[in-house]
């Protein structure tokens, strides 16, 4: 499905990624884990297409086309969905009017019909009654006043309602209490834990792990995937810490 190969990238003019490599097939869950600077969010970003994250060599193919070589909104009409660690709040816009756009605007890039507001607003209330988020709250400004645990649980219903097939997580872990991480992991397993869909799940504590197992689990150190095992390493990685691992 994706396929990073010798990936560089500069931030500003540095150096940040510096060699990764990682293949994700359909069906699997990946955990990419490291230290602060690693260059876990700028691969997040820089498969997301974010401006300014510069890709100074490699490749990356995603469904067997060159993904750098289309725009951001391309890349989430193809079913690339990015989560962030810190959910924007977007003023006077509702959640639903927000989601009907973006749901509307990949499905018309794809050659589909839009969804009409009434099939829209059915697919949002089933997406929000599965993660306990009332359509009081869609309809509210996005993330606007809400805390850190119901951003997240916004975000996988906005996952759950634009049903990519690839969902990059960045740290969507950050800041939640047991029962948001619950609810979080819960609306992974949900919806991405399926023979057609793959995640790369980039956090630094193997707390989430609990809750979505991973295939697989990568160390990310400076700019490159230094080990790569089984759920277990992430238990390793909580008792030896990143330095003994990466060494």
């Amino acid at each position: 499905m994706l396929k990073i190969e010798n990936l560089h990238a500069d931030v500003d003019g540095k150096a940040i990624l510096k060699g990764l490599s990682l293949t994700i097939n359909p069906g699997e869950i990946h955990a990419i884990m490291g230290p602060n600077g690693a260059g876990k969010s700028t691969l997040s970003y820089v498969l997301a297409g974010r401006p300014g994250y510069e890709v100074t060599d490699g490749s990356v193919t995603f469904q067997g086309e060159d993904l750098l070589d289309k725009e951001p909104h391309e890349r989430a009409a193809a079913g690339v969905f990015l989560g962030f660690q810190y959910p924007v709040e977007i003023p006077g816009v509702s959640n639903v009017q927000f989601l009907r756009e973006a749901l509307n605007a990949q499905r018309r890039l794809r050659g589909e019909e839009p969804l009409s507001g009434g099939d829209f607003l059915k697919r949002a209330r089933a997406q929000a009654d599965a993660l306990g988020l009332s359509m009081d709250m869609l309809k509210r400004p996005v993330n606007v006043g809400f805390s850190g645990g119901e951003k997240k649980r916004n975000e996988m219903v906005q996952m759950g309602i634009i049903d990519p097939t690839l969902a990059i997580l960045d740290e969507t872990d950050s800041g939640l209490d047991i029962d948001a991480l619950r609810t979080v992991g819960h609306g992974i397993n949900t919806i991405m834990r399926k023979p057609d869909k793959a995640v790369l799940l980039i956090t630094h504590y193997q707390r989430l792990l609990d809750y979505v197992k991973p295939d697989f689990v990568h160390v990310l150190a400076a700019g490159r995937i230094v080990r790569t095992g089984g759920a277990d390493l992430a238990l390793e990685l909580e008792r030896e810490g990143y330095g003994a691992i990466a060494a």
